[in-house]
């Protein structure tokens, strides 16, 4: 299989490192016939969008970006769309399931459930892009909260640690090594539409940090603060969710519970650190 990916950042890097001989491309995606000269180039079997919006140092950004913001996460994925659409490219999305704000009665939301969470604009556009897809014979692979074995500044563990305060309520999220497998599997059966992609249940921010206290630093410290001190020194609102994954287990395609993916990635993530491996 040629993999093609937009995109050079974290998670592009993570699917070149996943998938052999796969490509990350030089082309700027807003120059459509471009993108078109770049696939009859490469002549790709699927094409994977990682290009995206997510602000730094985290979606605050996006507040003071709008344009930059809606382009990227809403144009630039339709731009792409149309060139594979034209072309008849496979293409697979990176979604964010930071569009939900809740855990309905405990089940999660599903793919069906339309999104609820418009408290930053990084989220709405996420959802506006997702709506816009929908109609296309794309897969959207939502990603949530990306937690890493491999330390660098865009894993969720690297991020929070930096940190004295946080927030602890639960969400699901996406443990690296599993939400790979997961595409890999999804784009073996050429699969479109939606799926939440992210490992079974829930978690807090309390339990990862005292299982990082735990498994890779004893000396780590941090206070816990509520929401409403949170919103007092962000711009942006910020999606705390619970997702369903049984699309993605109707498909046959099972993750590992996220406590216990959380605990064995930790393991994992103080061996790298102290082996100075990194991303």
């Amino acid at each position: 299989m040629k993999m093609l990916i937009f995109g050079k950042g974290y998670i592009a890097n993570k699917f070149k490192a996943y998938f052999d001989g796969a490509e990350i491309s030089d082309v700027r995606i807003e120059d459509i016939s471009a993108v078109k000269a770049e696939l009859e180039r490469v002549r790709p079997d699927v094409v994977v969008n990682c290009a995206g919006k997510t602000g730094r140092p985290n979606v605050d950004w996006c507040e003071d970006h709008k344009m930059e913001t809606l382009f990227g996460n809403v144009t630039v994925p339709l731009i792409l769309a149309k060139a594979c659409e034209e072309l008849g490219v496979y293409m697979v999305h990176i979604g964010s399931g930071c569009v939900y704000e809740g855990y309905k009665d405990g089940v999660g939301y599903s793919e069906d459930d339309e999104p609820n969470f418009a408290g930053s604009y990084y989220s709405r556009t996420k959802a506006w892009g997702e709506r816009m897809l929908k109609d296309f014979a794309v897969l959207q692979l939502r990603l949530r909260m990306p937690f890493d074995s491999i330390p660098g500044e865009r894993n969720f563990i690297t991020k929070i640690i930096k940190y004295k305060k946080v927030i602890s309520v639960p969400n699901s999220i996406s443990v690296l090594d599993d939400f790979l497998m997961a595409a890999d599997a999804l784009i073996a059966k050429k699969a479109t539409g939606i799926y939440n992609v992210t490992n079974p249940g829930t978690i807090d921010h309390q339990a990862i940090l005292d299982m990082y206290i735990e498994l890779v630093d004893p000396s780590y410290t941090y206070e816990l603060f509520s929401l409403d001190e949170l919103a007092k020194v962000t711009k942006a609102g910020r999606s705390n969710c619970g997702l369903s994954v049984q699309k993605l287990e109707d498909a046959g395609i099972h993750l590992r519970p996220v406590e216990l993916a959380v605990r064995e990635s930790l393991i994992t993530y103080r061996k790298n650190l102290e082996n100075g491996v990194s991303m």
